[in-house]
């Protein structure tokens, strides 16, 4: 049996965005060589999901995992993806496509975020040090009064919406930070400028624009020249714009996460993110052997009411 595993983008109609891609493609590649990884992309770029599979199976592939590269699962996780393998396998009835989950709510993304956090403070802390005039944006940075601003592509799917409030809660109750809020380059309200509005409204002397974006590309490049554009019209804020997803290594951890689901056909809960599996899992690894969903179950239904245990 010849195996694949087919890395999905989006595409971008920006050719570095499609660019950073392929390299971090070959970075994954260099982690797994033993494994064959092709990549393709939804739109705007080529190839594309139906040919790079029919070319896959030309070449003799009786198996292939696929795994969208796509951080929140809206209706190109939902509905266009599924309906491209549908046809795929009726082309190729011999073929056996298995379709993973997208990167979601893995409790790495948290790491990744936090990093790009960790590393834009460097450049406040600098910025602090500096030789400046005493005025509100010389004032030295502290985490507990800043504000993140957690910025997502935007989309009509409710549910993908709603997961980048989630990781917004999670992200404010991991970091310290005074207040985390949440708007969207596209699509949906709350928009850019609105969300660069209510952080300021905030009170906080530093603000850190934090993108939601595995590479960059058209939207990345436009929320860069918005955020320049509307940190003049504010005297007393600072603001910051991080890092992207990029090429860091746990996003290739991420996808290994992924690929091994499909392999061992584990069955998920909307669990990645839950204190109780790190926490159950951690446990396992220092005490033996348990279920950690077991413990999950456990743990939930012994929460006194008040919330308290």
């Amino acid at each position: 049996m010849q195996e694949a595993v087919l890395l999905i983008g989006h595409g971008s109609r920006d050719p570095e965005g499609n660019s950073q891609f392929e390299q971090f493609v070959e970075k994954v590649r260099e982690r797994n060589r033993q494994t064959r990884i092709e990549l393709c992309f939804l739109e705007l770029a080529d190839p594309s999901i139906g040919e790079t599979i029919d070319r896959l199976a030309a070449e003799g592939v009786t198996h292939i995992t696929t795994v969208p590269v796509i951080l929140l699962a809206a209706g190109h996780v939902k509905v266009e993806i599924p309906h491209i393998l549908d046809q795929a396998r009726l082309r190729h009835p011999h073929l056996t496509i298995q379709y993973g989950r997208h990167l979601g709510l893995h409790e790495e993304v948290l790491t990744i975020l936090e990093e790009r956090l960790q590393e834009a403070e460097v450049s406040l802390q600098t910025y602090s040090e500096g030789d400046l005039q005493e005025d509100a944006k010389g004032a030295s940075y502290d985490r507990s009064n800043a504000t993140i601003l957690l910025v997502g592509r935007g989309s009509s799917d409710q549910d993908a919406n709603g997961d980048l409030y989630k990781l917004a809660r999670i992200l404010w109750e991991r970091t310290g930070v005074a207040n985390v809020e949440v708007c969207f380059i596209g699509v949906t309200w709350p928009d850019f400028p609105t969300g660069i509005k209510r952080a300021v409204r905030t009170g906080t002397s530093h603000v850190i624009v934090l993108p939601y974006f595995l590479f960059t590309g058209i939207l990345m490049k436009r929320m860069e020249e918005m955020l320049a554009e509307l940190a003049t019209e504010v005297s007393h804020v600072q603001f910051t714009l991080a890092q992207y997803f990029g090429y860091h290594p746990k996003l290739i951890d991420i996808i290994h996460d992924r690929v091994q689901e499909v392999a061992t056909g584990e069955a998920q809960m909307n669990c990645d993110l839950c204190k109780y599996r790190l926490e159950a899992v951690h446990h396992h690894h220092d005490h033996g052997t348990h279920d950690p969903h077991r413990d999950h179950h456990e743990a939930t239904h012994h929460v006194h009411p008040t919330g308290r245990r």
